[in-house]
């Protein structure tokens, strides 16, 4: 009989990993002039984009690997797919570990929230053992995460005015509305159809996150439309009438 679960062992790995791998972005990938005034977000940042960059792959590779968890997304998984749940949990709670120690609390509440949901979640899915491949869509939003992390890279190493940044911006919008929107639409037309297939508890539970991801997504994604698309049609306008 196993003490300790080895899907715990993992994500206590993947916490520790992340953490190492914080403090050495400093030295690995130094803050530009730019960013100077708040080298922690550098390195936050830095450390999500490469967990993006991690778990979106790994989220496609293990439906690629897999495709009939595609069609049982509540008992049917692999070790990999068991795994990528248990290395991503590690991240959410060094990144919020992280965040406690270095935001103050009225400007990262929101992500504070938002992990929370998500290490609930997740947590439930890697104990039971079940829900993987629904654990595993919901990754699939971290494809998104990579543009949308390079997005915020960009503007701290002052280059929002590049071509490279006007591309990264529509690639980042595009993966939005494919990964993030369409992904969290998708998953709870899932929780709805098969609700007589889960306990009352756990339909709860996911049903409580949907709504919550749902309304912080929307939120953020009128906030980049805003910005990015919206503000230079302004300021294009503006450069006319002058």
């Amino acid at each position: 009989m196993e003490l300790i679960d080895p899907g715990v062992l993992l994500t206590g790995a993947s916490f520790a990993c992340f953490r190492l791998l914080n403090g050495k972005l400093q030295r690995l990938i130094p803050a530009p002039s730019s960013a100077l005034r708040n080298p922690w977000k550098w390195r936050n940042i830095w450390t999500s984009f490469i967990h993006s960059l991690l778990t979106g792959t790994w989220a496609l590779l293990g439906f690629y690997l897999q495709p009939e968890m595609a069609e049982d997304l509540i008992s049917t998984h692999t070790r990999f797919s068991h795994c990528l749940i248990a290395v991503s949990i590690g991240y959410f709670i060094h990144d919020f570990v992280d965040m406690l120690q270095n935001q103050k609390l009225h400007q990262s509440w929101e992500l504070l929230f938002h992990h929370t949901v998500v290490i609930t979640c997740f947590g439930i899915s890697l104990l039971l053992q079940r829900y993987v491949g629904f654990a595993v869509v919901a990754l699939l939003v971290e494809i998104n995460s990579i543009f949308l992390h390079l997005r915020q890279i960009l503007l701290m190493a002052n280059l929002s005015k590049t071509t490279f940044y006007r591309l990264n911006s529509l690639l980042n919008l595009g993966t939005y509305v494919i990964f993030r929107i369409s992904t969290l639409a998708w998953m709870t037309r899932w929780l709805v159809l098969n609700r007589d297939n889960i306990p009352l508890l756990t339909y709860t539970v996911g049903s409580v996150g949907m709504a919550i991801m749902t309304v912080m997504n929307i939120v953020l994604f009128c906030r980049l439309l805003r910005s990015d698309f919206l503000k230079s049609t302004r300021d294009q306008q503006k450069e006319k009438d002058k």
